[in-house]
């Protein structure tokens, strides 16, 4: 152990990598960046650590016992508790990784959901959630997973939840590094860290205007917005994808693919993704400061307003 610095384990459950893959694209600060100039120790990480497996389990027992620090502890992956509760589905040294996971957790100082799936479930806890999936402290939108609800870290913080599916790869090293440098995170409702999850996707999409207009799609391929009809959820979830774009480049909605709402606790809905669920003509769930009984009169006002310019765009191939 380096003295001075905070230590980190990383661990996965839930048969989930992506966020780890997403982790390896990180620029500001890249992860090797975070190791060098943040007062960070990687104490395992199961893909970038050249130890072997033995060193992990031999690190956990000494954390257990109390003669390894554990500051950060990073779960990525959904919790499996199946079956019957066991959580034999998925384990580590022939015990359930939901009981190291809960081990780990009551000795570090900071515990955090690396992922949609960590946080809340995710993609293994869609209906039918053969393998009873859950979140580190919620259940979907549900507060309690694996730890309860009144469930604190030894710095008094609840999960701290990074959500995605994958994380932005600048969010996950930018939180740690503001962990580590003894900032305290604000965090939202579900737990998330404000500073990343308090503007929405639609805000920096080039597709905006054309939603501000009604200029909306019902195919794939054009330029206009795809919220209506396709099933774009950036006008209501919460994300950093177009104001700090992904390897700098580009995000879903400027390649022309909808928001999923990846970092949302019903992720995956049990819906179509390429398609909007509707009451009668209306979306099912309005951008966020919208209400439904104004939106058709807006809409029908916002399409004949819209410039010959915007128009035109539309047809643009």
């Amino acid at each position: 152990m380096v003295k001075g610095k905070m230590t980190l384990l990383w661990f996965q459950t839930g048969s989930c990598g992506g966020d780890t893959m997403a982790l390896l694209s990180a620029d500001r600060p890249s992860f090797s960046d975070l190791l060098t100039e943040y007062p960070i120790e990687l104490l395992w990480q199961p893909s970038l650590s050249i130890q072997s497996v033995h060193s992990l389990n031999e690190l956990i027992e000494e954390i257990i016992n109390g003669t390894q620090r554990l500051d950060i502890l990073c779960i990525e992956g959904s919790i499996i508790t199946a079956p019957n509760g066991t959580g034999m589905f998925d384990t580590f040294q022939r015990k359930a990784k939901k009981e190291w996971v809960s081990l780990l957790a009551d000795k570090a100082r900071y515990v955090v959901a690396m992922g949609t799936c960590a946080a809340f479930g995710g993609v293994h806890a869609a209906p039918p959630n053969p393998s009873d999936c859950m979140g580190l402290q919620m259940d979907k939108e549900s507060p309690g997973g694996l730890l309860p609800p009144e469930w604190r870290s030894g710095a008094g913080f609840p999960v701290i939840n990074v959500a995605g599916c994958p994380v932005h790869p600048n969010t996950m090293t930018k939180t740690l590094a503001m962990i580590a440098s003894g900032m305290i995170l604000q965090l939202d409702e579900l737990n998330r860290p404000k500073e990343f999850f308090s503007t929405l996707v639609h805000q920096g999409c080039t597709r905006n205007e054309y939603h501000e207009y009604d200029v909306e799609e019902s195919e794939f391929g054009t330029n206009g917005c795809m919220f209506f009809n396709l099933g774009c959820k950036g006008p209501y979830t919460q994300a950093t994808c177009n104001t700090d774009l992904w390897n700098g480049r580009s995000s879903k909605t400027r390649a022309g693919v909808p928001c999923f709402g990846c970092t949302s606790p019903a992720f995956p809905e049990d819906e179509g993704l390429f398609q909007t669920e509707k009451l009668g003509p209306i979306p099912s769930k309005l951008p966020v400061g919208v209400e439904r009984a104004n939106y058709i009169a807006y809409k029908n006002l916002a399409k004949a307003a819209a410039p010959e310019r915007v128009k035109k765009r539309k047809m643009e191939p």
